[in-house]
């Protein structure tokens, strides 16, 4: 490692060290009102006991402050926001939140830390133009990837719920004309999903726990059509209030919802179909067309070859 090198990761690591002092620095009264309020609370041992094997949880928990300062957005609608993407992609406990916001700050030290170790290692000079903007480039992309994570745990997520949700609809529906409630309709209707969409039917036994906990039904709707971020979940919720609330047929407005989604589904799949021989072309393009035209041509241009080159030296 050189000089160089050596002098960075030196003021890298005494500039963090300072924060982190600064930071327990400013929070030491906080820290007496937890312990106070920790000695008021007399645990038994036996309840300590209990609570250790998720001692990394709390441990978590008090680290999460501690880099959730330097990360957290200071508005609340944004915070609002990123609990409802982890809402979406079925992370609930409230844990999740500062390990996400633990691992944006942690990746986006790290990898720029990594890259100065190795480039001292290798001897590069880690002060030219070109280091400083690998080293800016992997702090984004050290920043930004568990964003990404996210994003896909989401979008899968909501593909599952949405593709599974005409199904979900016709079981409703069967159990609605066999003359169950609406409650136990969707009980039913979850506990057949479980294999087709685990999600889904997660999502349904909230709604149904949520409804037997003294939840009005349409707080309980809200908030499932609010979980799952789903368009064609917040029109299903919709017909269905406005169903009980109009008194109309919930069958057959379930039905037609049904048919709809249905026909959106094969839409979806036509429009994915429709795609494929634009993502073969350049595959067929850069790896099919040349070895067609080795096979093809080859043998014709070494027989053109072994007959135009003697001539050609005959010639001379």
């Amino acid at each position: 490692m050189t000089s160089t090198t050596s002098i960075l990761v030196t003021v890298f690591v005494t500039f963090f060290c300072f924060a982190l002092g600064l930071n327990f620095w400013l929070n030491r009264d906080r820290t007496m009102q937890t312990r106070l309020a920790g000695l008021q609370s007399e645990k038994s041992p036996l309840s300590v006991s209990r609570e250790s094997p998720s001692a990394w949880r709390a441990m978590v928990t008090r680290m999460g402050p501690l880099f959730t300062r330097l990360a957290t957005p200071k508005e609340g609608g944004e915070v609002t926001d990123l609990r409802l993407h982890f809402y979406n992609a079925g992370l609930r406990q409230a844990i999740w939140l500062p390990v996400f916001i633990i691992a944006k700050v942690v990746l986006a030290l790290l990898l720029p830390v990594l890259l100065l170790i190795f480039g001292g290692l290798m001897g590069a000079q880690v002060l030219s133009v070109a280091a400083i903007a690998a080293l800016v480039l992997l702090c984004a992309i050290g920043y930004y990837v568990p964003n990404l994570l996210l994003n896909v745990m989401v979008a899968r997520r909501q593909r599952e719920i949405q593709d599974a949700m005409p199904d979900a609809i016709d079981l409703l529906t069967i159990c609605v004309e066999a003359g169950l409630g609406i409650d136990a309709a969707m009980r039913k209707t979850g506990s057949e999903l479980s294999l087709r969409s685990p999600a889904l039917a997660e999502e349904l036994d909230l709604v149904v726990l949520e409804l037997q906990v003294g939840a009005s039904r349409e707080t309980a709707m809200h908030n499932f059509s609010m979980r799952t971020g789903v368009a064609d979940v917040a029109v299903f919720v919709t017909i269905l209030l406005q169903s009980e609330h109009f008194g109309s047929n919930m069958a057959d407005s379930l039905r037609i919802h049904s048919d709809t989604m249905r026909d959106k589904r094969m839409q979806r799949a036509e429009e994915v179909a429709a795609r494929i021989p634009i993502k073969l072309l350049f595959p067929t393009l850069f790896f099919i067309f040349p070895s067609i035209f080795i096979v093809l041509l080859g043998p014709a241009a070494i027989s053109i070859f072994r007959t135009l080159l003697p001539s050609l030296g005959g010639g001379h």
